[in-house]
């Protein structure tokens, strides 16, 4: 017993591990506000005399903040610390969530919502820079894949826990949960995390980048959200996208003019940093349109409540929690390119079963698929963060981590908005050619009914039926988009990631120095800092 005491207590041989536990428990706060909430809004709804536009600003509220400051805050961790910035994003996150259960009104719960995301925008990618840090190159992988395998634990656990606190408390305390998991985080950060920052760059934010970077992003996203409710050819749609176009390439051209730029370009000469992140791109964005899509298909079509839907996702995301911690160890060993490749081609497999779903399938139909989907997850995600955090200088930690974060986010919003245009589209043509003799303004209503996963009442059964089929009909060919998508990520793997990838590491005199996953250390110039060094 005294062994075992001991062994629990903090020392410089296990301190890492309680850095590890303190990211892990913030991570675990940001995943399940990603899936929680959904369950819950039937119930704010009632509470607050919510409107369905508030409603869906609950949710987009937090997935824009979210999304367009994460390369902010990766880039605040380096100059100002790490640890710092992640104990200001989850004091920000902790005291928005016990706002949003006490918010007054609909209007309060969707700004606090917005605040919550730029918590959570802060927190992210200083999990994954701080637990790059404390390990060295040859352990990266198994932490890493800890990390992973925590955060698809609470998207698995989110929609079960969250419908049973809903029923069984209020939808408030899916919100005061955060408060003790934030204690936990702070406390144990406070005496686990050594501070770590970018030694090499002054103390100075990138203004002008932030504007530009934050503009170009909110644009973008939020023109992707809102693209099937708004019509994608409508005015507010191309104003946004231009809007987006301008302030990206106005981002591009202030950094490549800006003595500190928020964003260091040469990043992106290592292929395998590349590739990494246009894997985190293409899994997200498969992983997500099903997740989203097919959890409308179970509920609408085969009348599950969203708990039986959730409960029905979880051999996917148990298989993600166990692979990822295994996908890890297996990086440190043989390098994250083949698990990278070969797990987005289980992904496209996967889809591809899936799109055989029917009307009328059961679930036996779909279980094939979600184990197949949980075990390409969960050998691709983890990998994928190793390799791309191994690719840049441990002192760019937390950048790198935001701009893999963001291309995770963009990535899944876009595969929503692509699977949901698909939806709209396809199924638009299909109930045109099922109910010819429906009025053309009917027909409308009932593609917009498809396309934002909304439940008809009141309808005759042969109409029913119609919008049934159309959906399937056009899910199917959504599912085959995101099964070549997948296909098409596992040779950008394969191309772009470098069979084993050595960590780049500061070291004296503004030299760099590349450790291989064995610890043997190697001298390179400053200049080929960036590149990939082939083992």
């Amino acid at each position: 017993m005294t062994k075992r005491i001991n062994a629990m207590r903090m020392t410089e041989e296990n301190r890492r591990w309680w850095a590890l536990g303190a990211m892990c428990f913030a991570l675990f706060m940001i995943m399940l506000d990603n899936t929680v909430v959904n369950v819950a809004l039937p119930s704010i709804q009632r509470s607050l005399n919510a409107t369905t536009t508030t409603l869906e600003w609950t949710v987009n509220a937090y997935t824009l903040s979210f999304a367009v400051l994460l390369v902010t805050g990766g880039r605040l961790g380096d100059i100002f610390g790490r640890r710092r910035i992640f104990l200001i994003g989850v004091v920000i996150f902790a005291t928005a969530s016990a706002a949003i259960g006490f918010s007054p009104n609909d209007t309060w719960l969707v700004v606090w919502r917005a605040i919550q995301g730029s918590g959570s925008a802060l927190m992210m990618p200083m999990t994954l820079s701080i637990i790059t840090n404390a390990f060295p190159p040859q352990e990266r992988g198994k932490a890493i894949g800890t990390w992973a395998g925590v955060s698809a634990m609470a998207l698995a656990i989110g929609p079960v826990l969250g419908g049973l606190l809903v029923e069984t408390v209020s939808w408030q305390s899916i919100f005061f949960l955060n408060l003790p998991v934030a204690v936990g985080a702070i406390v144990v950060a406070l005496f686990a995390v050594r501070e770590s920052r970018d030694e090499t760059v002054e103390r100075t934010v990138d203004i002008p980048g932030v504007l530009t970077l934050t503009t170009g992003l909110a644009a973008l996203v939020l023109a992707l959200v809102e693209g099937n409710s708004w019509g994608w050819g409508s005015t507010r749609e191309l104003a946004l996208f231009a809007i987006a176009i301008v302030g990206l390439v106005s981002f591009v051209q202030i950094e490549l003019r800006r003595r500190v730029p928020m964003v260091d370009f040469s990043f992106f000469r290592a292929r395998t940093f590349v590739g990494a992140n246009a894997v985190a791109f293409i899994v997200s964005f498969a992983m997500l349109s099903m997740f989203f899509f097919l959890a409308l298909y179970m509920q609408n079509i085969r009348d599950y409540t969203p708990l039986q839907a959730g409960i029905r996702f979880l051999p996917s995301t148990v298989l993600v929690i166990v692979m990822g911690p295994l996908a890890g160890r297996l990086a440190d060993r043989v390098g994250p390119r083949p698990l990278m490749t070969l797990g987005l081609l289980l992904v496209s497999g996967a889809l591809f079963l899936l799109s055989q779903v029917t009307v009328s399938s059961g679930y036996g139909t779909l279980l094939p698929g979600f184990i197949l989907m949980g075990i390409g997850i969960g050998l691709t995600m983890s990998p994928m963060s190793t390799a791309a955090m191994n690719s840049v200088e441990q002192t760019k930690a937390g950048v790198a981590s935001g701009i893999l974060s963001q291309n995770r986010m963009v990535g899944g919003t876009f595969g929503v908005a692509v699977t949901g245009a698909l939806v709209a589209s396809l199924g638009g043509s299909k109930i045109d050619q099922l109910l010819p003799g429906v009025p053309s303004a009917g027909r409308s209503r009932l593609t917009e009914s498809l396309g934002s996963g909304g439940v008809l009442h009141g309808v005759p059964p042969h109409v029913l039926e119609a919008t049934h089929i159309a959906y399937v009909y056009a899910l199917q060919s959504g599912l085959r988009v995101g099964a070549a998508v997948a296909l098409l990520g596992s040779v950008l793997a394969w191309t772009l990631v470098a069979p084993r990838a050595r960590a780049m590491v500061p070291s004296r005199g503004g030299a760099v120095q590349s450790r291989d996953p064995v610890g043997a250390t190697h001298t390179e110039t400053s200049e080929a800092a960036a590149e990939v060094v082939h083992v």
